[in-house]
């Protein structure tokens, strides 16, 4: 018989008396949220795409329970795997990179997708947890031994994952990336008058973007400017939310995802709007937050750097992405092509989110300090 005190040694029951249950929960909470809305905006592009109404929504389950599964496995974890996963998950998916480069499909102007299997993948969304916790144990050991160059590997690791973004070209998730590693560095010691070289640089930056990749410029411009062939999909999520007001037209009754191509994926939240109100969108949001404010909250107390650096750029990834693509849907910001945490259909951005949160569990879980070891 199995013994469910918190003395057990059994992993499983380990497991439910130290994983975060709230974070769990809130995260089960957004994919069934995915689920219902990719039911709703689904179907209208698989009649344009002249499958049945429900593949690609069959296609997405597989995924959530897929998904699923590797968020449980991974929160299983302990800290010294967690490092082992994401050591050798940068080096796999760094070469994936190169080979999406190289030989990835081209569409919309941008390289960013491989064939497995049958399946589209793109791995620059399972990099970037990975990438989080690969530089995080990096700048831990920099702190650690004053022998170890882990701010020159951290270093080096950046460049060589943003020069293939930037081939691709996928600007958004260099953005993001870049944010999350000079968020790193600072919470490792990086001195003010660097952060200030640092903020320089990325506006420079920006104007470098701006003049240099055609896509980028449109949707500032866009933005700033407005303009009929660039702006037709925004004003159509703009439509959608006045359209929904409080309570929402009703499941099934909304427009907008009879008119923009990418309504199931970067514009899932006008979907929300448009066809369940404002209440669903301040749900969809304060769910997120809980995730973020929570664990910004656990990492205050935390004494181990790995865990420290590691959590924050976790949940500050979760967060920020999830701000972008909300606040480009609501016009605050130009559009990024960015896709919603855990809603948005697509396999690539669910099985990255699956991973960011798996790791995001494991490494604070109640135990998992005196469970770690260092490893070299």
């Amino acid at each position: 018989m199995v013994n469910f005190s918190r003395q057990s040694h059994n992993a499983v029951v380990k497991w439910l008396w130290t994983v975060d249950k709230v974070t769990l929960f809130v995260a089960l909470a957004l994919l069934v949220i995915g689920v219902i809305l990719d039911i709703t905006a689904s179907p209208a592009i698989a009649r344009k795409l002249k499958l049945d109404d429900f593949a690609l929504v069959r296609k997405q389950i597989k995924f959530v329970v897929l998904s699923c599964g590797i968020m449980l496995g991974m929160s299983l974890f302990s800290l010294q795997t967690v490092r082992r996963v994401s050591i050798l998950g940068f080096v796999v998916l760094w070469g994936l990179l190169v080979w999406t480069f190289l030989f990835g499909a081209e569409i919309k102007g941008a390289r960013r997708w491989i064939y497995l299997c049958g399946f589209s993948l793109q791995p620059s969304e399972l990099m970037k947890p990975i990438f989080i916790v690969w530089t995080a144990w990096l700048l831990e050991r920099s702190k650690k031994l004053d022998y170890f160059k882990g701010w020159y590997l951290a270093f080096a690791s950046y460049f060589m994952v943003v020069v293939l973004l930037l081939m691709q070209p996928d600007i958004g998730m260099t953005l993001l990336i870049t944010s999350i590693f000079v968020l790193q560095l600072f919470l490792a010691g990086l001195p003010w008058m660097l952060v200030g070289v640092a903020g320089v640089g990325g506006v420079c930056a920006l104007f470098v973007l701006y003049f240099t990749y055609p896509h980028f410029r449109a949707r500032v411009d866009q933005f700033l400017y407005g303009s009929d062939e660039t702006s037709f999909q925004i004003n159509k999520a703009m439509l959608a939310f006045q359209n929904g007001n409080l309570v929402g037209k009703g499941p099934g009754e909304g427009t907008v995802k009879l008119t923009i191509p990418d309504a199931h994926t970067d514009f899932v939240f006008a979907v929300a709007g448009e066809e369940y109100g404002v209440w669903l969108c301040l749900i969809i949001i304060a769910l997120f937050s809980v995730i973020v404010i929570r664990t910004l909250r656990q990492s205050i107390k935390e004494s181990n750097l790995f865990v420290m650096y590691a959590e924050v750029g976790l949940a500050a990834s979760l967060g920020l992405q999830a701000f972008v693509n909300m606040a480009s849907s609501l016009h605050i910001i130009p559009t990024k092509g960015m896709t919603l945490p855990f809603i948005s259909y697509g396999g690539s951005s669910l099985l990255g989110t699956a991973i960011e949160i798996g790791m995001l569990l494991a490494i604070t879980r109640k135990n998992t300090a005196s469970e770690d070891k260092d490893l070299y």
